[in-house]
């Protein structure tokens, strides 16, 4: 295939934020686009650049199946498959409920492996293949009040490396991109969930917590992780594999 040739996507979370950004900036690299989301908002933002939106709860194995399924029914093949779809819950160890410490692991981990599973064969079948997943700065290191998020997210960057390993000798690369705290609905719900879990106001969590260990002391743009995600998924980044890539403002430096 070549350099020119447009390629086919799916993406998931893709009614607002990273996901929203990862669709237009890779419909405006004239890629065909499966946008994934339970929220049916997503329909109108997919609909905007001229992707295809699929309404599927990733936390249902079949769902995963079913729109992989839509995607080459559609398009007839899946070269890139971007795992972004992500939720937040907030809250001690202690009393940490389990339906959400399940939901999270279902979404965020069982979910991109369900998927990358499932695009597994196309990608093989044509020599080349990209996964991406939208890890977290919370891949890296943790952080209090967070253990599903964080366990998750460390769960990513192990499936990263295994598919990276498995797939080379297909023409198929993983790559994980983490990001410290994007611009995005889910951190600004964030924002008032840490003020709640500190007793702080949340202009304070802002600075004190979420950009503490920053050395850029800005939140990220959505745009900014798309346009990793467009490299990962070029063929420049053909040799690039197995790697974690932080766009974490210098958070990991120390």
């Amino acid at each position: 295939m070549s350099a020119t040739t447009p390629r086919v996507a799916i993406v998931t979370g893709t009614s607002s934020g990273i996901g929203a950004a990862v669709v237009a900036h890779l419909r405006e690299q004239g890629h065909q686009v499966l946008a994934v989301d339970f929220n049916p908002d997503g329909q109108v933002v997919a609909e905007a650049v001229g992707a295809v939106f699929h309404r599927a709860d990733l936390t249902n194995a079949d769902a995963c199946r079913a729109a992989v399924e839509d995607a080459m029914s559609r398009f007839g093949r899946v070269d890139i498959l971007v795992n972004n779809a992500g939720i937040q819950h907030v809250a001690p160890i202690e009393e940490f409920p389990e339906d959400k410490w399940r939901q999270i692991i279902d979404l965020m981990l069982t979910a991109p492996f369900l998927l990358t599973q499932a695009v597994w064969p196309s990608m093989r079948e044509n020599g080349w293949g990209r996964i991406i997943n939208i890890a977290s700065v919370h891949a890296q290191v943790a952080s209090p009040g967070k253990a599903a998020y964080v366990s998750a997210k460390h769960g990513m960057i192990g499936l990263t490396k295994t598919a990276a390993l498995e797939g080379g000798p297909q023409g198929i690369t993983a790559n994980a991109i983490c990001p410290a705290y994007v611009k995005t609905p889910l951190v600004d719900n964030q924002i008032a969930d840490q003020a709640k879990l500190h007793g702080m106001p949340e202009q304070q969590v802002i600075e004190q917590i979420m950009l503490k260990n920053a050395a850029v002391k800005r939140l990220i743009d959505p745009a900014e992780v798309a346009g990793m995600v467009g490299y990962l998924a070029s063929d420049a980044a053909g040799a690039v594999t197995g790697a974690s890539w932080n766009i974490d403002l210098g958070w990991t430096a120390q």
